[in-house]
């Protein structure tokens, strides 16, 4: 005889994760997705928040959606026009956690992001450039101490 469990497994902490939905653009239409995975039991509250207030009105959520493996996963997104300095938090309330898991995105200008990028970027050339100079001199000091042999 082949005995199979069917016995449910402890709760498991879902995984919660923001991404926009195109390209982020101050003072354009946009939403915000709140992807929600791997959770067990399926029972969950999922909020949106723009600046510490409650969003309700555009908000569209999945039906809960099973993995196949006792653990769900669902999708909850927001409608919104970001401006400059707004704060957007998806608080997930499941029995798995001892307090809600909330992740923040903040709205941030194409300028704003380029700027950083920018940065980044200059950073990064400034370590080549650096790291160039060193081996450089590294090989004269070298060819200096063979030609006094």
């Amino acid at each position: 005889r082949l005995f199979l469990s069917v016995t449910p497994p402890l709760p498991v902490e879902p995984t919660v994760t923001i991404s926009p939905a195109k390209t982020e653009a101050l003072n354009h239409h946009n939403m915000l997705v709140c992807s929600v995975t791997d959770f067990y039991p399926a029972h969950i509250k999922v909020r949106w928040f723009r600046n510490d207030q409650e969003e309700t009105a555009g908000v569209v959520s999945t039906p809960l959606i099973r993995n196949g493996d006792w653990t769900y996963q669902i999708l909850v997104m927001l409608e919104m026009t970001p401006q400059r300095g707004d704060i957007y938090t998806c608080r997930v309330e499941h029995p798995s956690l001892q307090s809600p898991i909330a992740v923040e995105w903040r709205a941030q200008s194409g300028s704003a992001q380029s700027k950083m990028l920018s940065g980044i970027g200059g950073f990064v050339l400034g370590l080549i450039f650096l790291g160039l100079g060193l081996v450089i001199r590294h090989r004269k000091q070298k060819g200096k101490q063979l030609g006094k042999r």
